[in-house]
């Protein structure tokens, strides 16, 4: 397979690009992103992009892949609805507007969150939000579009999150999270666990479209 990830610097992202690495399925890997990932692999081709609205200057770059791993987000803390529904729903939409057109038989998968609102209409706004990013999304012509909703996830492997605070609290309590794992599977992955289970849905596809923690941990 050939794969194009998005957010490759992100916690996610490093444990996701870590495992496609390593899948000998997997012959090419581009990332896609505003800063190099500090990767280097024979497979691993990175484009530096600035304007995440506009993909025309590199749509050369962009055809002939079969699955996308788009695992760029921020969190809603401390920020308008207005800027939050920018970074999470217009930067998604145009990345994969531009992906299912230049690859229809692309498998997209898109990393959202435990607690998403599907139905647009609740009183959390960052679930609204990635709620109407799912649906819109789902309606795309791809080959097949799948949401993951983690909760809680283990970073793995020397993944670790930009936010320093985050992260501040994964190093502190890095002893429980292998036990949370074992005692929590609804609850908790890891960002080997989600990777893995990716690269699994791209290529043998899963019977729902929005995969919570359980389908998550049980591929």
């Amino acid at each position: 397979m050939q794969i194009i990830i998005f957010g490759a610097t992100g916690m996610v992202g490093q444990g996701v690009l870590r495992e496609c690495l390593v899948d000998a399925g997997i012959d090419r890997v581009v990332a896609i992103g505003r800063s190099p990932t500090g990767v280097h692999n024979a497979k691993l081709t990175e484009i530096t992009h600035g304007d995440f609205t506009d993909y025309s200057a590199i749509e050369t770059q962009l055809t002939g892949f079969d699955a996308c791993f788009f695992c760029l987000g921020v969190s809603s803390i401390g920020m308008s609805e207005d800027r939050y529904r920018h970074l999470t729903y217009d930067l998604t939409l145009a990345a994969a507007t531009t992906l299912a057109r230049l690859n229809p038989q692309m498998i997209f998968t898109y990393v959202t969150g435990a607690g998403t609102d599907s139905t647009e209409q609740g009183s959390r706004m960052w679930a609204r939000i990635k709620g109407k990013t799912e649906n819109d999304l789902l309606k795309l012509p791809f080959k097949a579009a799948y949401m993951f909703r983690p909760g809680a996830i283990q970073p793995l492997h020397g993944a670790r999150s930009k936010t320093a605070w985050v992260q501040a609290v994964y190093t502190v309590t890095w002893p429980l999270w292998s036990v949370l794992r074992r005692l929590s599977p609804r609850l908790v992955t890891s960002t080997e666990q989600m990777g893995r289970a990716m690269i699994r849905v791209a290529r043998e596809g899963y019977p729902r479209k929005v995969l919570e923690m359980e389908d998550i941990n049980s591929l």
